[in-house]
């Protein structure tokens, strides 16, 4: 009998944080960036006594990730965290061609267009082959 009251208590206190965290905004790329920032910046004065300030701006990331989090404002939120999202898209999109270029290095190979840029993807082990960009229709020749 003592277990079915702990039970209901239990289902009490999550229904209790339901409803506290319904129409709140929630988690997004730019809180979750905010954490990672501030848990670093409070960890690096452990190891280093010089930069002793930034435990003080970890702490008011973490405060300012957490309001953005629980917040019900949640239009501003969204357009916080999509001018974040724009801004870091260069960044992002690099690594993400590199991790591409990384998991298919066996099988394909590489270049770039020497008029205009572009990356073409070529398969590997087909000897000296003619390139033809397919964006701008320039041809070199390359060993793939």
């Amino acid at each position: 009998m003592g277990s079915v009251f702990k039970k209901k208590k239990g289902e009490m206190m999550r229904d209790k944080i339901q409803n506290f965290l319904r129409g709140r905004y929630g988690a997004d790329s730019l809180s979750k960036f905010l954490m990672v920032v501030a848990l670093i910046a409070m960890f690096v004065p452990v190891f280093i006594k010089k930069f002793f300030l930034l435990y003080d701006l970890g702490i008011v990331l973490l405060v300012y990730s957490y309001f953005r989090v629980l917040s019900r404002n949640i239009s501003k939120r969204s357009a916080e965290n999509a001018a974040f999202l724009r801004r870091t898209s260069k960044i992002t999109g690099f690594f993400a061609k590199k991790k591409l270029h990384f998991q298919q290095r066996k099988t394909h190979k590489f270049f770039r267009c020497p008029g205009c840029g572009q990356d073409i993807r070529v398969p590997k082990g087909k000897g000296k082959i003619v390139i033809t960009c397919p964006k701008c229709r320039k041809e070199f020749q390359a060993r793939s």
